[in-house]
């Protein structure tokens, strides 16, 4: 190991830390504005994010890179599919806050894991243990019985965890960074979004105070370090940390929401909830010790045939 190495992993998670915090509690922030609707946020979230990432890659000395990322070819079509995918789970978990239905958002994170290890055994052929098939079961059976209980289907948090795992599915196709990747990706958005802002900022009643209420202003201003921020210091982590760390340090995030939902937004928490979130947390236990014990047996082997010094 080099020296260096212990304060590489603290750095990374401290910074894994700070950005699934900045995720969790992110609901918070939308919450501040409820009164504009969920497609203007988005819109707004969608130019500043552009603003935040170009003007990174910019300090980077990196806009030659991102105009060859964006060059026409098969490169652009998976950077446009992974753009609508996205800003498919950006609304999702924006309409779900200003709704009250933050805490199927935070399921929707939680079972994301196992969508993403479904995805990968049914497109990639990746191999999943009987631990990990028993967890995609139990998180199913979860889902199964709350829409049961509560007479329809959570949506929302299908909704978000399959945008996600699909948009997980197309990173792994892109040879861009992902800072890089998503900064194309609000780019080709880019477009849409400010029609969009343009077209209702001319209709009466628009529901945004955008360049007159200063307070609204500005929140909507932060959406774009809101966005970029966390995926940096993501980026950032993941090259610090082992796997097994990044993917445990991920449960933070819909935890806070959780949190957030129930004990700040007051939001209903019933028995079948209890339920559900218990097979999904179950579930999850199963998967993360599978992948922390994948983990140690690696490392093991990785040091038994170390060369001697």
């Amino acid at each position: 190991m080099a020296p260096d190495a212990p304060n590489a992993a603290l750095r990374g998670l401290v910074a894994m830390i700070v950005c699934c915090t900045i995720w969790g509690l992110s609901p918070l922030y939308y919450k501040l504005l409820a009164e504009v609707p969920p497609l203007k946020v988005l819109a707004h979230r969608t130019l500043w994010s552009l603003v935040f990432f170009a003007g990174v890659i910019a300090l980077q000395g990196r806009l030659g890179e991102l105009r060859a990322v964006v060059r026409p070819g098969r490169g652009l079509l998976l950077i446009l599919a992974a753009a609508v995918m996205i800003s498919t789970n950006w609304f999702l978990f924006i309409f779900s806050v200003q709704a009250g239905r933050g805490l199927e958002a935070s399921m929707g994170y939680y079972i994301f894991p196992l969508v993403a290890v479904l995805f990968g055994v049914t497109l990639f052929s990746e191999r999943l243990s009987r631990a990990g098939w028993a967890a995609i079961v139990l998180a199913a059976l979860g889902v199964a019985q709350l829409a049961f209980g509560l007479g329809a289907a959570p949506w929302i948090s299908l909704g978000l965890a399959g945008s996600f795992g699909l948009y997980g599915v197309l990173k792994k196709m892109i040879t861009a960074g992902p800072v890089l990747s998503v900064t194309a990706e609000v780019l080709l958005l880019a477009p849409l979004a400010l029609g969009y802002l343009l077209v209702t900022g001319m209709m009466p009643g628009g529901g945004s105070a955008f360049g007159t209420d200063p307070v609204q202003t500005l929140l909507l201003l932060a959406a774009g370090p809101i966005t970029g921020a966390p995926l940096i210091l993501f980026s950032y982590a993941s090259r610090r940390l082992r796997l097994a760390s990044v993917g445990l340090l991920q449960y933070l995030n819909p935890t806070l929401q959780f949190i957030v939902a129930v004990a700040i937004f007051g939001e209903l928490f019933t028995p079948w909830h209890g339920i559900a979130f218990a097979m999904i947390w179950t579930a999850l236990a199963l998967y993360s010790g599978e992948l922390f014990l994948a983990d140690r047996r690696a490392r093991r082997a990785r040091r038994s045939v170390a060369p001697a010094i």
